[in-house]
């Protein structure tokens, strides 16, 4: 545990926001970790209370510093260095209906297929989707 201030690209592979470090220093260098609403740098320190904006490969994550940490710990000590505030994913869309054929059918038909597609919810009666008028 350090007191003064520490590297961002530290602190965000320290809090296991990222699997490596040279992860996180990438991330930084290609514009996807801020610091307080600003882009940063690598070599940037964060304080306490600072607020660190991510990219992840698991989508963006908000988090407030509440400690400093430089080493990788357990994730259940990481989480003691900090706030997540995140805002929770959307929900899952449902899934279309599933179409189950007989084996051995063959091909379906047209008919067949534009009510597949309407089962779906592509309902392609109205013309091609990617046409403009």
């Amino acid at each position: 545990m350090t007191t003064g201030a520490v590297r961002v690209d530290a602190y965000t592979w320290a809090i296991r926001l990222y699997s490596t470090r040279s992860a996180a220093t990438a991330a930084c260098k290609a514009g996807h970790v801020k610091v307080n609403e600003a882009g940063a740098k690598p070599a940037q320190v964060v304080r306490i209370g600072d607020r660190v904006r991510a990219l992840t490969p698991g989508g963006e994550r908000i988090v407030v510093v509440t400690g400093l940490i430089t080493k990788r710990t357990s994730a259940a000590l990481a989480a003691l260095h900090y706030d997540d505030l995140t805002p929770p994913p959307p929900p899952r869309e449902e899934r279309p209906a599933r179409v189950v054929r007989d084996r051995g059918a063959g091909r379906p038909t047209k008919r067949d297929r534009r009510l597949i597609e309407r089962l779906r919810g592509r309902d392609l009666s109205a013309g091609d989707p990617g046409e403009t008028p």
